[in-house]
């Protein structure tokens, strides 16, 4: 006799966001705060480059990538040549145009973002190892920061669980 396999609700995720790029970190930002309005619990931890985002004089000023980017099309839908990214300004441009598009569509800016994510109940941490790499402290980070963690601490609040693990 086989037996009937029940799918238990999604309860907690946490979100790894390794990448500093707008598109990374927006995929983090709306994956968390779509888990926090759905009711499940949402942990972000920003690591390497990811640390722009929570870096106060970073996390307003982030920008695509133009360069290796296969998904990069043009206007009418032509692949983007990567070898445009080089030249000075492109990337400002298609940045530019990329947060132009966000504000038509009333995506709120980074410390919005988290505003909306933090007030929700999810919590953001800081990667320590890049931390240290990068030599930021908590003084550098966003208020929305609750601390500065070690991956064993992060691996120690899944609660193991349920818990997703989300590498974005």
């Amino acid at each position: 006799m086989s037996e009937v396999k029940t799918e238990t609700p999604l309860k907690k995720v946490m979100i790894i966001c390794a990448k500093g790029s707008i598109e990374d970190v927006y995929a983090a930002l709306i994956m968390a705060n779509g888990a926090v309005m759905e009711g499940i619990e949402a942990k972000l931890f920003f690591t390497f480059f990811g640390l722009d985002a929570i870096t106060k004089k970073q996390m307003n000023k982030l920008h695509t990538s133009t360069v290796g980017n296969p998904a990069m099309r043009m206007p009418g839908g032509l692949p983007f040549p990567t070898i445009l990214g080089m030249i000075p300004g492109v990337e400002a441009g298609v940045s530019a145009m990329m947060k132009k598009q966000m504000d038509d569509l009333d995506v709120p800016p980074v410390d919005e973002f988290l505003d909306m994510i933090t007030a929700g109940g999810g919590e953001v941490y800081a990667c320590k190892m890049a931390a240290d790499m990068f030599k930021l402290s908590m003084d550098d980070l966003s208020e929305h920061v609750k601390a500065i963690i070690t991956v064993g601490d992060l691996y120690a609040m899944s609660g193991g669980d349920g818990t997703q693990i989300i590498f974005t």
